[in-house]
């Protein structure tokens, strides 16, 4: 997969029309990530594919359901979750997966994402009982934890709709040598998307989409604009 540096994520859960679909596909972003924590079904994911399919961009789901895993995608994404009490989104799920689905799995189209769940009041903290009360350096800790022993290709920092302290995000940047940083959560402005671009690899811009359109489409080029002038 070459370098991405933005992506929009979508939830098949939330309504989108096929023209908003359309020009975020067209956006000059990166890459579409479909994926949710609730409400997730096959159907709702292969109509919203099914839509993204008509324009030319990489396609990536984001697996949180073994039901509503879907072919056609170019990539698949696996969240494995540090930080989550409930073993199940640990390993246990992942087992579950291979013992149903290993002998038809194409590896290079898999990518493992080290996830780290931070605001204990998302959806995701809640159904993965994640432990968000984090010092920095515990976080600091999981996120070697993914780029030295384990060997990750992605740490994804979970932030879900509230915006992370700067510094805690700048000392991962220095703690961290060949797992490509992924940050997702409260890019709600121009400025937050521009301070966030320089300190990780790859924005995730999701909530804004469902609540000022318009802004998450102009997030592309201030992130590309900053990657550009790194």
């Amino acid at each position: 997969m070459s370098s991405i540096n933005h992506i929009f994520k979508l939830d098949p859960n939330r309504p989108i029309s096929e023209e908003q679909v359309n020009r975020l596909c067209l956006s000059g972003t990166d890459a579409i990530v479909v994926g949710g924590t609730l409400g997730v079904t096959y159907e709702n994911t292969e109509n919203l594919l099914r839509l993204i399919r008509k324009n030319s961009i990489t396609t990536i789901q984001e697996i949180s359901s073994l039901d509503a895993i879907v072919p056609g995608f170019d990539y698949y994404f696996i969240p494995l979750v540090l930080n989550a009490q409930d073993p199940t989104w640990i390993l246990n799920a992942h087992h579950q997966a291979l013992k149903k689905y290993g002998d038809l799995i194409n590896w290079e189209q898999v990518l493992v994402e080290g996830y780290i769940v931070l605001n204990g009041d998302s959806s995701v903290a809640k159904l993965t009982k994640s432990l968000t009360d984090l010092s920095v350096e515990d976080v600091i800790a999981y996120a070697r934890m993914v780029d030295q022993m384990l060997k990750l290709p992605i740490l994804y920092l979970e932030f879900s709709g509230t915006y992370a302290e700067v510094e805690l995000i700048e000392e991962l940047k220095y703690a961290v040598d060949n797992t490509k940083i992924f940050y997702g959560g409260g890019i709600d402005s121009i400025d937050k998307a521009k301070e966030m671009s320089s300190y990780v690899d790859t924005v995730v811009v999701g909530n804004v989409i469902y609540e000022n359109f318009e802004l998450a489409l102009e997030t592309v080029n201030i992130q590309k604009n900053n990657v550009n002038h790194a």
